[in-house]
C-alpha cells in the first residue's frame, strides 16, 4: 500500500510542470462536465485568533476563524463559480469551522465535515508552519476521498488545510496558498490523475469572460 502511494505520488509530481501551463479556459470548460474533484484550502484566517487543543468543534473561541479578507474571497470565489455554472455535487470539509464556512461560501450548499480532512498537526507549530508531509495515515485517508469517482454529471469539492494537502501530495504542495484548490480527474479504478491548480484570481477571471 505505501509503495503504491509512494508511486502514485512520483505520478502526480512529474505532471505539474506541464498542468500548471494548461489553459484555465479549457479546465473551466471541462469542469462544467463533472468528474472531478476540487481540493481546497480554507480561505485566509485571523492570525491574532488561535486554535486551544485538543479541538473543540462546537467552540468558536477555541478556533482560528476566517478573517473579513478571506471571507470576502470565498464569496467571490462562490459567485464566479455559481456564475461559471459548475455542477457541484459532494462537498466535504474539515469539521473546524474556517473549512466549514469556505466551503458553504464557495458552494452554497450543505457541507458534510469529516475527520479525514481535519487538521493533521495535531497541535503542531513547526507543522503548521513547516509541513513535511510526514503523515501518511493522514495523507491516505485524504486520497481516498480524492480518488472517489464523483456523482454522475458534477464534481466534488473537498476544503481542508495546508498540513492535510501536504500529507496527501508531498511536501511540495506545501506552497498552496489561501483558496487555492488542486484539480483532480477521478477514474474509479486507481488513483485519481492530477489536472491543475487553480488559484482563487482565477475564477473570478474567467467568470468575467
Amino acid at each position: 500500500m505505501k509503495a503504491l502511494y509512494r508511486l502514485a505520488l512520483l505520478a502526480l509530481f512529474a505532471g505539474y510542470g506541464h498542468a500548471a501551463a494548461a489553459d484555465t479556459h479549457d479546465l473551466i470548460s471541462a469542469l462544467k462536465q463533472g468528474g472531478y474533484v476540487l481540493v481546497f484550502r480554507h480561505t485566509a484566517t485571523d492570525d491574532s485568533q488561535k486554535d486551544i487543543y485538543p479541538f473543540r468543534f462546537d467552540d468558536m473561541s477555541a478556533q482560528r476563524q476566517l478573517s473579513e479578507k478571506g471571507r470576502e474571497a470565498a464569496h467571490q470565489m462562490g459567485a464566479a463559480i455559481k456564475s461559471l455554472a459548475m455542477p457541484i455535487g459532494e462537498v466535504y470539509t474539515s469539521r473546524l469551522n474556517r473549512a466549514i464556512e469556505t466551503a458553504k461560501l464557495l458552494s452554497g450548499k450543505d457541507v458534510e465535515p469529516v475527520d479525514a480532512l481535519t487538521d493533521s498537526s495535531n497541535a503542531s507549530a513547526s507543522g503548521m508552519a513547516n509541513p513535511t508531509a510526514g503523515n501518511t495515515k493522514a495523507g491516505l485517508a485524504m486520497r481516498q476521498l480524492v480518488d472517489a469517482p464523483p456523482k454522475p454529471g458534477t464534481n466534488t469539492f473537498l476544503v481542508t488545510h495546508k498540513t492535510n494537502i501536504t500529507d496527501a501530495f508531498g511536501k511540495e504542495a506545501g506552497d498552496v496558498g489561501d483558496g487555492e484548490a488542486f484539480v483532480y480527474r477521478a477514474s474509479g479504478s486507481g488513483p485519481a490523475a492530477f489536472v491543475a491548480r487553480i488559484k482563487p484570481s482565477d475564477w473570478m477571471a474567467q467568470a468575467g469572460n
